[in-house]
């Protein structure tokens, strides 16, 4: 009997560790799994020279291949979301081949695999802010404190909030709005 609670003990904790490590402000915390939490830093130097010259340098893990492989097509730089953002064909390919090497669908990391999991099959997002994942967690915070706040504009300004994005962390303790300060989330 002194065993059978014991065992039914360690399985109530387990669970409620993973239940624990699932939310997304404690991914490390009780995780029995190697899975990291955030997502992969930008480390190709390359990409991080041409793309955040012009924005946030987002992380490969936010989005699948699918979608890196369709916004880097040659017709998709010439008007890339209403800018010119062609390059040589071995940046292009360069580029494309780190996008393709860490995209979220092989991804050992949570935030990543949250966000392959809130995208259908058919789906090819082009936006982060479009993903399901992306809206789920934002969806709490009043448009007046980004879109509304001349300091924010944009949800896909992730840096001007996200104090560690380009980490690859996005927990909500590091969140700061400017303008507003530390978001609490009631």
């Amino acid at each position: 009997m002194m065993i059978l609670r014991f065992v039914l003990l360690c399985f109530c904790l387990s669970l409620a560790a993973t239940a624990y490590a699932d939310d997304d402000d404690h991914d490390s915390f009780w995780s029995f799994s190697k899975d990291k939490s955030g997502v992969r830093a930008v480390d190709h130097m390359l990409y991080r020279q041409n793309c955040a010259e012009c924005h946030f340098a987002y992380q490969p893990g936010l989005l699948p291949r699918r979608s890196w492989q369709k916004m880097m097509q040659t017709s998709s730089l010439a008007d890339h979301f209403g800018d010119n953002a062609e390059l040589a064909d071995a940046d292009r390919q360069s580029i494309l081949a780190y996008l393709n090497t860490y995209a979220a669908d092989d991804a050992d990391y949570k935030r990543s695999k949250k966000m392959m999991r809130s995208i259908r099959e058919h789906e090819t997002p082009l936006r982060i802010t479009q993903v399901r994942y992306f809206i789920e967690k934002h969806d709490e915070i009043p448009l007046r404190m980004v879109t509304g706040n001349p300091q924010v504009r944009s949800w896909s300004n992730c840096a001007t909030c996200h104090t560690t994005a380009d980490t690859g962390s996005f927990e909500e303790d590091d969140v700061r709005i400017l303008g507003v300060g530390k978001w609490e989330d009631d």
